[in-house]
């Protein structure tokens, strides 16, 4: 059962007639469709997902009370709790989730501000850099299927890809933390006999190796337990992904760390000949400390080039 899917049905049998009769005065202001936190807003829900917050549903996103006033979005509430309980087999989840409701009338100003920190997407270079890459791609997932007046549409696209020196920022810290954990430290924890250590160190590097393939990819990375299943459907470098999660699945000890600390080189290799494919870098060797400075260095923005190197790499 693909949510997305279902959300569009229940909300086209129930939800658009709901609106053509009972607000034929607001309903072009509106905008509906399903996008947010949620596996299957990120369309990776399965039948797992359905243990929790899963369901028929779909958001009311609502444009500011000068256009939909304080009542109008109160009798919207009461319409969209009175719709179906059950759809096709699936119930409605009564509770509202940690972090506040996924479905429903929501104001788009709310949407944003939650999603990023401003109720119309407006954000300066710095303030990109301190947004979560997760906290993005739940402001641009999903789907709209409904949005005549297209406000809603508007924000999110321009949302949709951060602007180029703050990928470039965001990416020189990886790559930095990358060069640390992994090309730098992890052997040397486990010569110092720090098996735990090492472990970190892998974890590290993996983080942020992770990240730095979502930014090759101008994509969003998104909440943690997603990352591998994404990174499954990127068009640059996807076969890292089993790499990765080799080096953070396997034991770290003396016999075996030659093997892990190749495949640590051997993404490192990969990531370094992107960087250099896609014109990122002007660095040409497997030191991956190099790359980093060399990409901070094309940050066009003075000011953003000269902040410390990691501070975008914080938020991945």
């Amino acid at each position: 059962m693909n949510g997305l899917a279902l959300s569009r049905r229940y909300y086209e049998r129930f939800g658009l007639p709901l609106l053509m009769e009972l607000f034929p005065s607001v309903e072009k202001q509106l905008a509906v469709g399903l996008a947010g936190a949620g596996s299957e807003c990120m369309g990776f829900d399965d039948a797992v997902s359905e243990d929790h917050d899963f369901g028929p549903g779909f958001c009311i996103w609502l444009p500011g009370e000068e256009l939909v006033d304080r009542r109008t979005a109160f009798l919207l509430e009461r319409a969209y709790a009175s719709l179906p309980m059950e759809f096709e087999g699936r119930r409605r989840s009564k509770m509202a989730p940690v972090g506040g409701a996924r479905t429903g009338v929501i104001r788009m100003a709310d949407f944003f501000s939650d999603k990023c920190g401003d109720p119309g997407g407006r954000l300066t270079l710095e303030q990109w850099l301190t947004v979560p890459a997760a906290s993005l791609a739940e402001a641009t997932n999903g789907e709209v299927f409904y949005d005549p007046a297209g406000a809603f549409s508007r924000i999110r696209e321009s949302l949709r890809h951060m602007p180029r020196d703050v990928r470039l920022k965001r990416m020189a810290g990886h790559l930095l933390l990358m060069a640390q954990s992994g090309q730098y430290n992890y052997q040397r924890c486990l010569d110092h006999g720090e098996t735990g250590a090492a472990q970190l160190a892998a974890y590290e590097y993996v983080r942020h190796a992770i990240s730095v393939v979502f930014l090759l990819n101008d994509k969003y990375e998104p909440f943690y337990k997603w990352a591998f299943r994404a990174m499954r459907d990127l068009p640059v470098l996807p076969q890292l992904e089993k790499k990765l999660n080799d080096i953070i699945t396997t034991p770290n000890d003396p016999e075996t760390s030659f093997e892990k600390y190749t495949i640590i080189e051997e993404t490192a290799s990969a990531i370094i000949s992107a960087l250099i494919d896609l014109g990122f870098t002007k660095a040409s060797c497997g030191d991956l400390e190099k790359h980093a400075y060399s990409v901070n260095d094309a940050v066009s923005d003075g000011r953003l080039r000269n902040m410390h190197i990691l501070c975008g790499a914080g938020v991945s």
